[in-house]
């Protein structure tokens, strides 16, 4: 069983994991170093549990005891309790969903691995903000999507806010950092996969005339520039999702990149 610990000073040095949650440069530079990650509500906090992460301690509101009862009798981690202004002073926010869970990362598969045995996999390139990496994964794996694949640069799909928008998807779909760049996809090709790129270019195939392979990769590009000319090049097929008639008259050419993914993956996986 957990150990229940009240705590009422925000600078207590026990309550370190949740500093400053809102502090992007403050929590990538922490969570690194100590190869830790946070969730945050009942739910979020029950999913990473069952994913085996180990937990190392829980911030929590008094009322949240009974909701996580069975997940507490297993644990072996304290529990810090304190109340609302508390949290908040050591956190930043207000914690509406009142309970916080650190918990161990997990090390990441080789590309390779996450690839071996999967059919429709995304490829991320750049994408650098939290919540789109939280809102791909959670399109991905409600469309089912069997993997995903991030280049160096992607923002951190376990960071709290990746973690929360995905409601614990994160948890649910195998992912796996490329650590080349320049030449990530040479091994999504000696998988067997087709590369589609997509994008807004008018020039491009529209998704669903694109002949079907038994391995398909998705390709998403950054929020702003889209997907690079190199893998623009180095793709099988460049595919786009038809718009109106009328997008360009009302100011509209392309759709946000979570919006993109969710259609996109509907079409990889049908």
């Amino acid at each position: 069983m957990a150990s229940l610990v009240p705590v009422s000073d925000p600078a207590d040095p026990r309550l370190a994991d949740y500093v400053r949650l809102r502090d992007v440069n403050l929590r990538k530079s922490l969570e690194a170093e100590h190869g830790l990650f946070l969730a945050e509500g009942e739910k979020v906090i029950r999913r990473a549990v069952a994913a085996g992460h180990p937990v190392r301690s829980l911030l929590m509101a008094r009322r949240w005891f009974e909701p996580l009862a069975d997940v507490l009798d297993g644990l072996d981690a304290p529990v810090y309790v304190a109340d609302d202004a508390t949290m908040e002073s050591v956190t930043g926010f207000q914690v509406h969903r009142g309970a916080l869970a650190s918990l161990e990362r997990l090390p990441l598969p080789a590309v390779g691995a996450v690839l071996t045995g999967a059919r429709r996999v995304i490829v991320c390139e750049d994408i650098v903000d939290h919540t789109n990496i939280g809102a791909i994964f959670r399109c991905a794996a409600a469309l089912g999507v069997d993997a995903a694949v991030l280049a160096p640069r992607c923002a951190d799909p376990l960071y709290r806010r990746s973690v929360k928008v995905s409601m614990g998807a994160v948890f649910a779909l195998p992912y796996a950092r490329m650590t080349d760049w320049h030449n990530g996809l040479s091994t999504l090709r000696e998988h067997g996969f087709q590369l589609l790129a997509l994008t807004p270019a008018p020039d491009a195939v529209p998704i669903d005339d694109v002949k079907t392979a038994d391995r398909r990769a998705l390709l998403l590009g950054s929020e702003g520039d889209g997907l690079s000319s190199r893998w623009l090049h180095e793709a099988d097929h460049r595919v786009r999702i038809p718009m109106s008639e009328d997008a360009l008259a009302r100011g509209v050419d392309s759709l946000n990149v979570v919006a993109a993914a969710a259609i996109a993956c509907y079409s990889l996986t049908r």
